[in-house]
């Protein structure tokens, strides 16, 4: 999941139109939140054919420019940033570039749906650096929310099966399980960034030159050959339908997002979209054979939940 969907989310023009009904702007929602859903299980089929994990950013990036790009002529907007704030847009293109990496990374090792919790664990550690870095301590109500939420990943990753049986979770676990937390830390800190130092960039020239950072980092990252095997190309057929599904998917459905946002009462609807993981787990069983435990399907209940409440609560 994204941070060019929250950079777009903020920038809503004041002269926004009238906003579409409730239950289109859910159905849109639902459906863009599918989009990305897919997006990662795409991702898990060209995984399982050897392909690049370079690639595969790469390639969802391109397609994100291609996007982008479009939207920023269309709306006549200008690529210039102010002097000030040109070193932590580059903060940010890093940022979701390492965010990228570590997604992508826990999405092949462990269940999709487990990735995706773990990368909605991100307001959590937003709301913690934030407090840190000076700003707003967290409600109690909030922090009794984040506890509950922390109980809940507790199941979802099976915890005490893994201490009490390491082989029986696979040795690729524990590394997917970092790379997720990764994942989520790498956003939380491209949204206070993104929140504290770029407010007044238009959201989708921010979005664009965040985009293209990632790009480049890919291209430097393969050509330097930090990691061997980044740019392979799938081994099986199916691999290649997963590396364009994954483009398309995610190109297609940051489009909706981007361009229906200012008509979508984004405050009010936002957390529709945590409907995510569900549609992953979904997706993870019919598409990939991916089973969850009775307890860990429990615990992602109750993350879910959480992470729904959360977002609703009043002073977030």
């Amino acid at each position: 999941m994204t941070s060019q969907r929250s950079s777009s989310i903020s920038s809503a023009a004041p002269d926004t139109p009238a906003v579409f009904s409730r239950q289109l702007a859910i159905a849109i929602l639902m459906s863009v939140a599918c989009l990305f859903a897919s997006n990662h299980v795409a991702a898990r089929i060209a995984f399982d054919a050897d392909t690049g994990l370079l690639l595969a950013v790469l390639a969802r990036s391109g397609v994100a420019i291609v996007v982008l790009s479009a939207i920023v002529v269309w709306r006549r907007e200008t690529l210039a940033v102010p002097s000030g704030q040109r070193r932590w847009q580059l903060l940010v293109g890093f940022l979701i570039t390492l965010q990228s990496l570590c997604l992508y990374s826990a999405v092949a090792r462990v269940p999709v749906a487990v990735a995706l919790l773990l990368m909605n664990t991100f307001p959590i550690q937003l709301a913690l650096l934030t407090w840190a870095l000076g700003g707003a301590r967290p409600s109690l109500r909030a922090s009794l929310i984040m506890g509950g939420i922390l109980i809940g990943l507790v199941l979802v990753l099976d915890i005490p099966t893994w201490l009490s049986r390491p082989e029986a979770m696979g040795p690729q676990w524990l590394p997917g399980i970092l790379f997720g937390v990764g994942a989520a830390s790498a956003f939380s800190c491209a949204l206070w960034v993104t929140d504290r130092k770029l407010k007044g960039l238009d959201g989708a020239v921010r979005t664009l030159l965040t985009m293209v950072t990632v790009f480049i980092c890919m291209v430097l990252a393969g050509m330097s050959g930090i990691l061997p095997g980044g740019l392979a190309t799938p081994s099986r057929i199916e691999g290649w339908y997963g590396l364009i599904l994954l483009a398309v998917l995610y190109g297609v459905g940051f489009s909706v997002l981007f361009t229906c946002v200012p008509r979508l009462d984004m405050p009010r609807n936002a957390p529709v979209m945590n409907i995510e993981p569900v549609a992953a787990l979904l997706l993870g069983y019919l598409v990939l054979g991916q089973v969850l435990t009775p307890i860990q399907l429990m615990g992602g209940a109750v993350v879910l939940a959480g992470i729904v409440v959360l977002s609703v609560s009043k002073g977030r």
